[in-house]
């Protein structure tokens, strides 16, 4: 096992990045040379989260050893590395990555927008997730209780209120009103 020791020396190479661990407790990708460096969790989003583990733990997917990952970092080319808010892997990704050189690309990812997120960035995102195959793809925005679902870049379904967002055609038992995931309610 290596131990990472954290770093305020910023990396210069990708090689370098995956082996860096900072010191400010901030969340960073790569993107093609560029270090890109995004806010610390807030309560809500880590209550949404909570609340998008227990919706999963209830799908057949779970059931058959896939896996809804935070911040996994996930290679979507030789030269991207992103690390969405959630990662979803089904069982036989997990298991096929053991024996690949490839890595797994996940169907279904999910961000949690904040009000500080730069638009361009996140948009930037998006084509880069479905350029590199993903399937669906869910921006939160908790403080204007809307979530976008993609299942392309012109394919996208607003919901609020009683709507009904899901992770359908990757997993369709993966539904939520976005009232009940925004809600902060108990």
């Amino acid at each position: 096992m290596i131990l990472r020791s954290p770093s305020s020396v910023l990396p210069r190479t990708l090689d370098e990045f995956q082996e860096w661990e900072s010191v400010d407790g901030f969340k960073y990708e790569w993107n093609d040379g560029k270090i890109i460096r995004f806010g610390k969790l807030k309560k809500k989003h880590l209550f949404i989260i909570r609340r998008l583990q227990q919706l999963f733990y209830r799908t057949v997917a779970f059931q058959k050893g896939s896996a809804l990952i935070m911040e996994q970092d996930v290679m979507l080319s030789g030269i991207q590395m992103r690390r969405p808010d959630l990662a979803y892997f089904s069982g036989t990704q997990i298991d096929a990555s053991l024996t690949s050189e490839k890595e797994p690309i996940p169907e279904f990812l999910i961000e949690v927008i904040s009000p500080t997120d730069d638009a361009e960035n996140v948009e930037e995102k998006l084509v880069e997730y479905f350029n590199a195959n993903v399937k669906v793809v869910w921006h939160i925005y908790p403080e204007n209780e809307v979530v976008y679902v993609y299942t392309s870049r012109k394919n996208v379904f607003i919901c609020t209120d009683l709507d009904i967002c899901s992770a359908a055609p990757v997993m369709p038992d993966f539904a939520i009103s976005a009232r009940e995931l925004l809600s902060t309610s108990v």
